[in-house]
């Protein structure tokens, strides 16, 4: 998950370079992450960046809007890059993706202004946390999906989840491994869904902490299933204390759906994902 801004985020391309932003999607469920891993592990940032420095003909470094945990999905990642390559637009598109697994793929690319970073620059980011809510396991939305078998009642669910709006210590909803140099968050909204036999956490926030969501997906299907009220959620959030809530909840159902920032930058804007709720989130 992403932090809040924890360096100065100024950078100047040197000269002769130029800075390029892309979007991406990929299915994490093959990776360890986005970050690039020790010891042989396979991640998404890993096998981006090995796609874009054969394009370039030199190495590419990517930085991304927010890093994804093992098993997690992204259909609006965006990252940037500088480069010495003059190459158009579509070699970063067409190339990068000739070159990357099937499960990731760049959407588009875009000439970016020095002072942009995909990080820094976000001023916002959208997860959606997908839960499929049926009693048979969902075989072809397998490792696409959350899967709760017992019925959630999305009522006290999005009584729960209004606990949670606003500016808060998130101690509770934080991982152990947790490196932010602070628990302080602010959650725009937390909106919980119905769409069929799906059920979205729709969650925008300044920032995120490491497994914070799958933490809030984990203590809202508990109080969906009736196995504790609605109030617990303030309870959870004041005692500042993971070991008060729930357990975490799997990776599998977590998208990175958006990230915002300034209009000046000229970013491209789509319907938020992922694709196969469509019918129900972008009406």
């Amino acid at each position: 998950m992403t932090t809040q801004f924890e360096a100065d985020p100024s950078e100047f391309l040197a000269t002769g370079q130029q800075r390029i932003a892309l979007g991406i999607a990929y299915n994490g469920r093959h990776y360890h992450g986005w970050q690039r891993q020790p010891h042989g592990h396979i991640s998404v940032q890993e096998k981006l960046e090995d796609a874009l420095s054969l394009v370039a003909n030199e190495p590419i470094k990517v930085m991304c809007a927010g890093r994804t945990d093992a098993g997690v999905h992204a259909s609006a990642q965006v990252v940037h890059f500088d480069t010495s390559a003059q190459r158009p637009m579509r070699a970063w598109t067409h190339g990068g993706n000739m070159h990357l697994p099937d499960d990731v793929a760049v959407q588009w690319a875009q000439v970016v202004d020095e002072k942009f970073h995909a990080r820094f620059s976000a001023t916002a980011r959208q997860y959606r946390y997908v839960i499929y809510n049926h009693p048979m396991r969902p075989a072809l939305m397998d490792k696409e999906v959350s899967w709760n078998y017992r019925p959630l009642d999305i009522t006290k669910m999005q009584q729960a989840a209004s606990y949670l709006l606003g500016t808060h210590d998130f101690s509770s909803f934080r991982a152990a491994s947790c490196q932010a140099n602070n628990p302080i968050r602010t959650i725009h909204h937390l909106n919980v869904i119905g769409a069929g036999d799906y059920i979205v956490l729709d969650v925008r926030a300044n920032a995120f902490l490491q497994h914070m969501i799958r933490n809030l997906a984990g203590l809202l299907m508990k109080i969906g299933t009736g196995q504790a009220s609605p109030e617990w959620a303030l309870e959870v959030l004041l005692a500042k204390d993971r070991r008060a809530s729930a357990a975490t909840a799997a990776p599998y159902g977590l998208y990175f759906v958006n990230a915002e920032y300034d209009d000046a930058f000229g970013l491209p804007k789509a319907p938020l994902g992922p694709h196969f709720l469509a019918p129900w989130m972008n009406r």
